[in-house]
């Protein structure tokens, strides 16, 4: 990707125009954003000039970065040294610069043939897909799965396994299906477990399990249900399968491709990398985040309010199933990522991934 050159003449542009930084300063900043994406070095005026075509001289360039470090958009690592980007100009260059590529219709085909799914099983599904972020990225790749109460309830089936024993299996959107093996207080025959089943299907179809739990509670202290065994027995059968301690799961694949890349050269910032992949809670408290907004969301830096994870910035995207919101996947990576190229990668997966949950 590549701006057009500069061509200003010899005359010098105002800092600050109508609608924020003028055009001049845009395209420098530009050059500057880009220049580090693909060096990871700090850059000087006479560099720029060189290397984009500027038909300014490098003394202008010069009283441009430093009006630009001056409002926080660049800093310099050394007193001889070149600028380098801030987390504000990332901001800027994102929100106001950035040219997002297409993904090719080949790229498109090889991300869904990627996907090796043979079964609705929810952990191999976020296992290949934060496979499939990493490894076109070659970034990390990160899924917060679904949260199960968020799902919603298709049917519960009961089926008898021995004395007192019974294997619960309930379906959920998406066909995601879950097992459970209970323990009954009575020994039940099959014919038993199918009216039970359903009952509850008829009664809970539609909701999610999160309402599906509190209508069975519910249900429960009435007093009728003490009148009937039948449903007193499927209700107390359904509260034992759903009533099960949810965990957030997260999926992380290519953690080594960020902590190769310069910028954690340094050990004390490599420790604080592996820290964070090691305690997931950080990294699930910096998805719920992004959890209440639609489509792509892009966190920088300081944004995510992560000490251990400065030096990256997270692309990330929600998906949904009958349009609900389910999780989030997105690209973990370096400050300096290819955004150009991660943004396209991440929205197209998040709508194969919900293509896939969506499958009836």
């Amino acid at each position: 990707m590549r701006f057009l050159p500069l061509s200003f003449g010899g005359q010098r542009a105002t800092m600050i125009d109508e609608g924020g930084l003028s055009e001049r300063f845009k395209r420098i900043l530009g050059f500057i954003v880009l220049d580090y994406i693909s060096s990871g070095d700090a850059i000087g005026s006479r560099t720029i000039c060189k290397r984009y075509g500027i038909q300014l001289s490098p003394a202008t360039v010069r009283n441009v970065m430093a009006d630009l470090e001056d409002l926080g958009f660049l800093w310099q690592p050394h007193t001889s040294a070149g600028r380098i980007p801030t987390d504000k100009a990332f901001r800027f260059y994102i929100d106001e610069i950035l040219r997002v590529q297409s993904l090719s219709q080949g790229e498109r085909e090889r991300i869904r043939r990627t996907y090796r799914i043979s079964t609705y099983d929810i952990p191999e599904i976020m296992r290949e897909t934060s496979k499939i972020l990493s490894g076109l990225s070659n970034y990390a790749g990160v899924v917060l799965a679904p949260r199960i109460a968020s799902t919603i309830f298709k049917h519960m089936q009961f089926i008898r396994l021995g004395i007192n024993q019974v294997l619960a299996v309930f379906v959920t959107s998406g066909r995601t299906v879950q097992n459970r093996i209970l323990q009954a207080e009575n020994d039940l025959s099959q014919n038993e477990l199918d009216k039970m089943s359903r009952y509850l299907n008829e009664m809970l179809k539609g909701m999610t399990l999160a309402q599906v739990r509190e209508k069975i509670i519910s249900e429960m202290k009435r007093e009728k249900v003490a009148f009937d065994r039948m449903m007193k027995q499927a209700l107390e059968l359904g509260h034992k399968a759903l009533s099960s301690r949810e965990e957030e799961e997260l999926y992380i694949d290519g953690r080594m491709n960020i902590l190769g890349e310069p910028e954690f050269a340094n050990i004390e910032k490599m420790k604080s990398l592996v820290w964070a992949f090691e305690e997931k809670s950080l990294l699930i408290t910096l998805l719920d985040q992004c959890l209440a907004g639609e489509g792509i969301q892009i966190t920088i830096g300081s944004e995510s309010e992560c000490n251990e994870m400065e030096g990256c910035s997270l692309v990330s995207s929600t998906y949904v199933s009958a349009d609900r919101t389910l999780g989030i996947l997105g690209i973990l990576g370096p400050r300096r990522m290819n955004y150009s190229r991660v943004i396209p990668l991440v929205e197209f997966t998040a709508h194969v991934l919900t293509e896939i949950l969506e499958t009836e």
